[in-house]
């Protein structure tokens, strides 16, 4: 007797799950950095789109928020109004550095974008989908027996921030943990460590690329930036390491802070890793799907560079504008059924990469790195829980992820002997 297919659409309970922030918060002090608002997201977001697709804000000096879908395309996409060269973040990040092409407006963006471009196609990031496997494997192995770890520091960190470090910059394997310790503080504008970790990110960005531009090359993107022409002279070192710490940035916070969504959907419920193992050639569209209803990178800022309307609200030159691709990709009028997860949704032009040209460059090692990572974690790890009164706080700011995520699973065998 053949068992019954699962359904492919999964109503979501996130958003039932909490309650949204007071009305008069989301009206006139919405606040992106509050923890409240982490805890709360998809309930908050969506009373945001039902009173205000666009509102003004009063916090941190003064901003919009757009919430949704047609108006945060709009902004992304119209980048002669909607300025990125005046810093991504509010309030604006203590930068030593400008993060490079993303902090840049056409035509300069094109200059840097095209650099890094090449080193992150779909034909460019399959090769590593093997060596990426094995990595998985590796961390998995490491936890397999024991039927339990804290998932964030165990595998969801450390497996893309290896991947990327190995396999796309060939940086110290040695530097990775605290390289990826500054690249999440430093998301966080008003953590105190933000400007420390902003410092210490650029000091090691520059002796990184000092090094590899007095070595031999290795034929990845860091050699294309360290060696690179700009309008016909050389790179200079500030526009160096601005590419390579958005690379950093993108490649070690963003992947890590999927992944952690992902299993902290799993664990509420169960029915979506059972349908992944029941039709695993899902997972590939599952995993964009996934993506859309938990994404890691939550909102950017922009500035204003004349005076424009936007969804019927006047903006004035020079006001702060903040992007909420999360609540956009849960607007009814672009998805039917938005909180349910749905892996055959025919149309899922989801902004978790952002959009416009700003759009993630690194979108499909992203891409396939969260292929490859649901592929073995399906395999080897079954009943997936999270761990007895265990709660689930979230990091807040322009990215959002689990802080811990202890869970606890069946007990499987090592693929490879332990040393």
């Amino acid at each position: 007797m053949e068992k019954p297919t699962p359904p492919l659409a999964v109503p979501s309970e996130a958003a039932s799950e909490t309650t949204a922030m007071p009305d008069e918060w989301c009206a006139r002090h919405f606040d992106h950095l509050s923890p409240d608002l982490a805890a709360t997201m998809p309930a908050t977001m969506a009373r945001m789109r039902e009173l205000h697709p666009v509102a003004r804000s009063e916090e941190h000096g003064g901003f919009w928020v757009v919430s949704g879908y047609d108006e945060a395309l709009a902004v992304a996409q119209d980048w002669a109004a909607f300025s990125s060269a005046q810093g991504l973040n509010i309030p604006r990040a203590q930068l030593v550095v400008r993060n490079l092409p993303v902090e840049a407006d056409p035509p300069e963006q094109r200059v840097y974008k095209r650099l890094i471009n090449p080193y992150f196609t779909p034909a460019a990031v399959e090769p590593w989908a093997e060596a990426t496997r094995a990595l998985a494997d590796r961390l998995i192995d490491s936890f397999i027996e024991s039927g339990s770890c804290e998932f964030m520091n165990e595998f969801a960190r450390p497996f893309p921030s290896l991947a990327f470090f190995q396999l796309a910059i060939n940086a110290p394997e040695e530097d990775l943990e605290k390289v990826a310790y500054m690249a999440s503080k430093s998301s966080t504008p008003d953590d105190p460590e933000s400007r420390e970790c902003w410092q210490g990110l650029f000091a090691w960005i520059r002796d990184f690329t000092r090094a590899r531009k007095d070595a031999p090359p290795r034929g990845d993107v860091v050699d294309a930036v360290v060696r690179a022409e700009i309008d016909g002279r050389p790179i200079t070192e500030q526009e160096i390491i601005g590419t390579v710490q958005l690379l950093v940035l993108g490649g070690l916070e963003t992947t890590a802070g999927a992944l952690g969504l992902m299993l902290d959907r799993f664990c509420a419920d169960p029915s979506i890793p059972a349908l992944l193992r029941e039709r695993p050639e899902l997972i590939p569209s599952a995993s964009l799907e996934l993506l859309r209803l938990d994404p890691s990178f939550v909102a950017v800022a922009r500035t204003a560079t004349r005076d424009v309307e936007v969804g019927g609200c006047p903006m004035k030159a020079g006001d702060r504008v903040l992007i909420h691709w999360a609540s956009a990709n849960r607007d009814v009028r672009e998805f039917p059924d938005a909180d349910s997860f749905d892996p055959a949704r025919e149309r899922n032009r989801h902004l978790s990469f952002g959009a416009g040209p700003h759009r993630c460059a690194g979108s499909n090692l992203a891409r396939m790195n969260l292929r490859v990572a649901l592929e073995q974690i399906l395999t080897r790890m079954h009943d997936i829980r999270l761990a007895d009164g265990a709660k689930v706080k979230y990091h807040r700011g322009l990215t959002r992820s689990p802080d811990t995520l202890p869970i606890t699973f069946t007990p499987g065998p090592r693929l490879t002997p332990a040393s």
